[in-house]
């Protein structure tokens, strides 16, 4: 990529901050990055965007990357073009085609985390050592389960967002999300273990840092919350200390797991579609049924 390219794609995003979350930014960098490196091999001017163009870019695409993936580009490519004054000139049959042959020849089915049910989850949990890190990492295993959080709605939580219950358990809200850019935030509950384990952290935690799960480092807490990717380490290495027990590989299991699973089981339960999209916050029933196709629920047992 030219320098020149480089400095107006840079202006160019500078226009979206603030309008659009910290990775939605990084993604569209890292889309336009890639379609004008490919353009500049071969030696064709990235915008405006042409039909041809973006028709045999999708066909190259198609070689290595999902359709999810590229459709996601090609939204990206329609955006960036748009903010550079030019007109859209992919809305064509041709590229319409393109997409469809696509589609028709790739699986749509996408990868979907290994779920972490509640057997395993107390397992992991009991796997914990008996350290600073093991007694905020049990919290924040429950907690995720139990809120059926996403990494970043984990590492956001602050102290005041969480409310112990007369009856012994936990109740907190989500004040902003994937889904809820806005932060009208969501209500979420907590079962008796975790707030059982959620006083031991605290206990244990300075109460002048407000971060619920902050980092760690020899022994000490720092006033920073733990980073999202952390939650991901945490919940592999997790499985891994489960012993003597059928479980998933941790190659397979990923921040998502506990948030999978727990929606699996909440449908085991009896619960319906509509309290499943409330308790996990999802904006549509469609995206819940993906959640659920292959929960491992017998309806005739």
């Amino acid at each position: 990529m030219s320098d020149i390219i480089k400095i107006r794609l840079s202006e160019t995003l500078q226009c979206l901050e603030g309008a659009y979350a910290p990775n939605t930014l990084k993604s569209y960098y890292a889309d336009t990055k890639a379609f004008v490196d490919w353009c500049f091999v071969k030696n064709i001017e990235p915008f405006p965007l042409t039909s041809g163009g973006v028709r045999e870019y999708i066909e190259t695409m198609a070689v290595n990357y999902s359709y999810s993936s590229i459709r996601r580009r090609l939204s990206c490519l329609r955006r960036i073009n748009k903010l550079l004054g030019h007109q859209d000139h992919t809305q064509t049959e041709e590229i319409y085609l393109t997409i469809r042959r696509l589609k028709r020849s790739k699986c749509l089915e996408q990868q979907q985390a290994v779920g972490i049910n509640h057997d395993l989850l107390v397992k992991m949990i009991d796997a914990q050592p008996d350290t600073l890190a093991g007694t905020r990492n049990k919290a924040m295993l429950s907690l995720g389960y139990d809120f059926l959080a996403r990494r970043s709605e984990l590492v956001a939580l602050r102290t005041t967002d969480l409310e112990f219950t007369k009856d012994g358990a936990l109740k907190g809200i989500i004040r902003k999300s994937k889904t809820d850019q806005y932060g009208r935030g969501r209500l979420v509950f907590g079962s008796e273990r975790s707030a059982k384990l959620l006083r031991g952290w605290f206990q244990k935690k300075p109460t002048e840092i407000e971060a619920v799960f902050c980092a760690i480092n020899h022994g000490q807490c720092l006033d920073r919350p733990i980073c999202d990717r952390n939650v991901n380490e945490i919940i592999k290495k997790s499985v891994v200390k489960v012993k003597r027990c059928e479980r998933p590989s941790d190659l397979k299991v990923s921040g998502h797991s506990l948030r999978v699973r727990a929606a699996q089981d909440l449908l085991i339960k009896g619960y319906d579609m509509a309290a499943i999209t409330r308790a996990g916050g999802w904006s549509n029933a469609e995206t819940v049924s993906r959640y659920l196709r292959f929960s491992q629920h017998n309806i005739w047992k």
